[in-house]
């Protein structure tokens, strides 16, 4: 899955996913398309996330792109062969891209995206999947896909409803306004915002700080906030008193709790 640890990533290829210490780190790098989303992508990245479910030595990814941009958005040139092609292919396609923002959502780590430039369309609809998001102080996010005459994919419409004002979403949805990073910071959407240039060691630190908490105490955590935006109370109580039973019981738990009464701080492993 990722080759020795190093900061320096292979930008010989338009996907590079490696370790970091206890972060896998996937770069997008395509200079002559600032990035686009590709099946490359999908594919790397799906394989990535599904491989870390059964390595418990990865506490955080982060994704981010080279060169000064995160992700332009769709390849225009990419759709505009598919339109060429049968309906089957273009939902084929759709579900590659799902499947990617999917496996997002479902790891079982936190993961981070860290933007400088531009994060347009379907990479502002990746940025909205991550759990955190750092951003340069410049960073620009627009779901441009009207600008085009498309709809938003990746679950943009969905993120944005559950994370803005809906006269807000309705301004980078219906009319593809873009929106600066100090304003997304306003409510709430970014973790951190640096200097531009000081996005990718913002990151690392942070996935860093991530290594240090307990790993199966995250996931249960990020799994109970994504199954609250679609229960009633009655249904995520019973989760959530059941996610708390079993953590209780986790070596994690002993630890912490013993840390806390020692008064040092906790050793996870």
């Amino acid at each position: 899955m990722t080759t020795p640890s190093t900061k320096i990533p292979n930008l010989d290829v338009p996907v590079d996913i490696r370790r970091e210490h206890s972060a896998l780190v996937i770069t997008m790098h395509d200079p002559a398309t600032r990035n686009a989303v590709g099946e490359v992508l999908f594919q790397k990245g799906r394989e990535a996330l599904e491989e870390i479910k059964h390595d418990t030595s990865i506490r955080s990814v982060i994704l981010t792109g080279a060169g000064g941009t995160f992700c332009s958005g769709g390849n225009l040139s990419m759709l505009t062969t598919l339109r060429q092609q049968p309906q089957e292919r273009t939902q084929a396609a759709f579900e590659s891209f799902h499947g990617f923002i999917k496996a997002i959502r479902s790891a079982p780590v936190p993961v981070i995206a860290a933007i400088e430039g531009d994060a347009a369309g379907a990479g502002f609809s990746m940025a909205l999947a991550c759990d955190f998001i750092i951003a340069s102080e410049t960073a620009r996010f627009t779901m441009a896909y009207v600008q085009v005459g498309l709809t938003p994919d990746g679950g943009g419409s969905w993120f944005l409803t559950r994370s803005l004002p809906h006269a807000l979403a309705s301004r980078l949805v219906i009319l593809g306004e873009p929106i600066w990073a100090r304003e997304l910071d306003r409510y709430g959407l970014i973790r951190q915002m640096v200097p531009d240039g000081e996005v990718t060691e913002a990151a690392r630190t942070f996935a860093m700080l991530i290594a240090l908490g307990p790993r199966c105490a995250m996931e249960r955590g990020k799994k109970l906030l994504q199954a609250a935006a679609n229960n009633m109370l009655d249904t995520q109580l019973d989760l959530e008193a059941q996610n708390f039973g079993e953590a209780l019981h986790h070596p994690e738990s002993i630890e912490g709790m013993r840390a806390f009464m020692e008064k040092r701080a906790p050793r996870y492993t």
